[in-house]
């Protein structure tokens, strides 16, 4: 179990991998990344455990602060640095990670351990004065907003006595200049993060229990903003919203991750990596191909470039859109990485009810040039009333009406009002930014990147999204219904699943003796308590919902009569022990 430093921490020497409920996703990542030789910088995991200790019982377990002193240890002798200290500091990341992925639900503080002296220190290191100031300004931006839970904006021109005296009179409280008193202040905000209202939300929204706690992982810094040959990205190894075989990505120069996935700067395709750093980017490509094979599906990969050496951060399981999900599924079958069943279990009916959902008619944009154009996100299309306010968004919704939120950028703290939403706009961020990336995972037409100033125009107006092509035009243009049977894809999800299925689903015609849904869909629970066994039951219920579907199977339908017919099909071909 990588190395044990007490109860409560270990650290990812990648010796062994430990239970992914006990150290999280993200730590998992390195741990796995690790083991596979690639280059990821050295970590340090505290436990779920010790998070459910810490909200239990509101503080942390008595032996964990000498534990973590035990993993500083460790990370500066595999690095060389000193925490605190010259002449080679040693900053680290803090960052959350459940076992099951809930991107940017919760904190990240980066840059924890500069100090005035440690500022000179990494200074005197790298040669480079400016690369200091600015690292130590993104760690009090952080700290503020993330620990001290400030809203400051600090001014880039500043000096540090300047920022942390603003710091203090907006919140009342100073930043430690002891480095282990910011490291166990960053932690338990990492814990407290667990049940912000946002990641509630999310865990309720995608059915993820609450009791699992986070880990919490500390690593040691490498810089994105270093000098011209560093700076961050994200990589998926297969397209995320087309489902092609081909890496698809985002990089920027100077930078730090927090960077692109806040949205506030607009990334260039991976492409402008490959044309300043061939070699590292050819590097990355490899290890993205090496990860889905390890992994047997598609990649999303964090990764950071400082002077021209790649370090990978996190590796998980993509977010995708409906139609990549459906391709990557059928194209991985063909390539032999998984099998049919697997496929079909990749697959949900809500992915394919939204595949199925309506776009726009052809031909029905052409005479109309569009009021506004970004980077499709999210592919789909909603057609709404714009709002600018996420709790104006989820109120409205509630009400009836179909909404469109639109956000400079999006953070966490609007996920409710992205739920309540028809389609996403964003002003600000690239295709791998936070509006990206939950848009593509509810499954929201979403564009981004629109352009500073933009969306506050269309407040109050109806206008149709069109996240395919990140098209936005104004008025609600016609839109039609796709079909199942002229999908190639679909037609093969639909065969594995018909070959698994336990009970019949048709779009044909159930006859005079079928039991509509329709009529009687408030009575449904009273209807299936009911059913005669070997019944054939029909209505829209079937295609929209799959717990009508379980529970039509369990009540001993013989036949279930709905179109479109994939997405209940989808939900007759689990096994037994997945209903």
């Amino acid at each position: 179990m990588a190395l044990p430093l007490g109860e409560w921490v270990l650290a990812l020497d990648g010796s062994s991998l430990p239970d992914k409920a006990l150290i999280g996703g993200k730590a998992w990542s390195v741990a796995r990344m690790s083991a596979l030789g690639l280059s990821v910088p050295p970590a340090f995991v505290i436990t779920t455990g010790a998070c459910a200790h810490f909200l239990a019982e509101g503080m942390e377990p008595d032996s964990l602060a000498d534990e973590i002193d035990a993993g500083i240890a460790w990370l500066e002798r595999r690095t060389g640095r000193t925490f605190g200290n010259g002449p080679r500091p040693l900053l680290v990341s803090v960052r959350s990670g459940a076992a099951i992925s809930m991107p940017g639900m919760m904190d990240t503080v980066l840059n924890l351990g500069i100090t005035d002296a440690t500022e000179a220190e990494l200074a005197a290191d790298f040669g480079d004065a400016g690369f200091a100031r600015d690292t130590h300004r993104r760690f009090l931006d952080l700290y503020t907003h993330i620990v001290l839970k400030g809203d400051l904006e600090i001014d880039p021109a500043g000096d540090p006595s300047g920022w942390r005296a603003a710091i203090e009179r907006e919140t009342g409280q100073g930043v430690p200049t002891d480095v282990r008193a910011q490291l166990k202040s960053a932690i338990r905000a990492v814990f407290e993060s667990w049940n912000s209202r946002r990641a509630r939300r999310y865990r309720e929204h995608h059915g993820i229990p609450h009791d699992l706690g986070t880990a919490v992982a500390v690593q040691a810094m490498v810089f994105g903003n270093e000098g011209d040959r560093s700076g961050t990205g994200v990589l998926f190894s297969r397209n995320p919203l087309s489902g092609a075989p081909e890496a698809y990505g985002e990089y920027l120069g100077g930078a730090q991750g927090e960077d692109i996935v806040s949205g506030k700067h607009t990334p260039k395709p991976l492409v402008a990596m490959r044309e300043t750093m061939p070699k590292v980017h050819d590097e990355l490509l490899a290890a993205a191909r090496k990860l889905e094979q390890e992994n047997r599906d598609v990649q999303d990969i964090e990764f950071t470039v400082q002077g021209g050496k790649l370090y990978l951060l996190q590796t998980r399981a993509a977010k995708r859109s409906p139609r990549a999900a459906a391709r990557i599924a059928v194209d991985m079958v063909a390539e032999g990485m998984i099998d049919a069943g697997e496929a079909l279990s990749r697959v949900s009916s809500e992915q394919v009810r939204i595949l199925l959902s309506p776009q726009l008619a052809e031909g029905s944009a052409d005479r109309i040039s569009p009021a506004l154009t970004g980077e499709a996100a999210s592919p789909g299309v909603g057609v709404g009333v714009v709002v600018m306010d996420s709790d104006e968004a989820e109120r409205r919704a509630g009400l009836g009406e179909t909404v469109v939120l639109a956000r400079a950028t999006t953070s966490p703290n609007d996920l409710h009002g992205m739920i309540a939403a028809c389609a996403i706009l964003t002003e600000h961020g690239g295709s791998t930014s936070h509006a990206a990336v939950v848009g593509r995972a509810l499954g929201r037409p979403c564009v981004v990147g629109c352009g500073e100033g933009t969306l506050a125009a269309f407040e109050g107006q109806t206008v149709t999204v069109d996240g395919q092509t990140g098209k936005i035009y104004p008025g609600a243009l016609p839109v039609v219904t796709p079909s199942e049977e002229d999908d190639a894809v679909l037609r093969q999800l639909s065969a594995w699943a018909n070959e698994r299925a336990s009970i019949v689903v048709t779009s044909s015609s159930g006859g005079d003796d079928a039991i509509d849904f329709d009529e009687n869909v408030e009575e449904a629970s009273a209807l299936f308590a009911s059913l005669p066994r070997g019944a054939t039951v029909s209505g829209a219920l079937f295609a929209n919902d799959a717990s009508a579907v379980r529970s039509a199977i369990a009540a001993g339908a013989a036949t279930i009569v709905t179109k479109p017919v994939l997405p209940a099909l989808l939900v007759a071909a689990e096994r037994p022990n997945e209903i």
